[in-house]
């Protein structure tokens, strides 16, 4: 990891912190070290798997690339899309919390494709390997969220449940698209996983 995607999770964890905190600033400490736990762990655990797949994944903000549905329909330069959350908790007053504010991208790494011959190739990145990474991602968050039931930090666990949430939604480059793209039989899968932890923690 390296200082850019540091600085990412540090602002990205703020800016969630603000949002879920917006009518109860008291909030807003526990909510920042929330999120960020939730955030690192979650972009871990990708460049784990990503690791596993012999590619490297790469944190960034969310941007929006496209206006409409064409391939020419495109922004000159991507929009930024980091102040989304907090936008919507102002014109909503706290009561609409969007949480999706980052995507990442997958490079294949030079590998030894055979020691024998001592040859190099560089690994196919798939969208069925970035869906895999995606939905790790959010199993992370779904674990978290038992974790944090278990141990008694029942809004932690709360925060951890709704980014998984967000995080499932099939829009632009977000992590919802990387797996719905991948396989839609995944997707509703994971949505399935999603829902059933949203209620038993509605539940509790």
């Amino acid at each position: 990891m390296n200082l850019k995607e540091i600085s990412t999770i540090i602002l990205a964890s703020l800016v969630l912190a603000l949002t879920v905190s917006f009518k109860q600033t008291e909030m807003l400490l526990y909510a920042s070290i929330s999120f960020l736990i939730i955030i690192s762990l979650n972009i871990l655990v990708k460049k784990g798997i990503g690791y596993y797949f012999e590619s490297n994944v790469d944190t960034k903000f969310w941007s929006w690339y496209q206006w409409g549905f064409r391939k020419d329909s495109h922004f000159k330069k991507p929009l930024p899309m980091v102040w989304l959350p907090l936008i919507l908790a102002l014109f909503t007053r706290g009561l609409f919390w969007w949480l999706p504010i980052l995507e990442f991208d997958v490079s294949p790494r030079v590998e030894r494709a055979s020691r024998r011959h001592g040859l190099y190739r560089f690994t196919q990145v798939t969208e069925w390997h970035m869906g895999i990474i995606a939905m790790w991602g959010i199993f992370t968050s779904l674990i978290l969220a038992t974790i944090g039931y278990l141990l008694g930090f029942e809004i932690f666990a709360k925060y951890s449940i709704f980014y998984a949430v967000w995080s499932i939604v099939p829009l632009s480059n977000l992590d919802g698209s990387k797996i719905f793209f991948a396989s839609r039989g995944l997707w509703i899968t994971t949505l399935a996983v999603i829902i059933f932890f949203l209620l038993a923690g509605l539940m509790i």
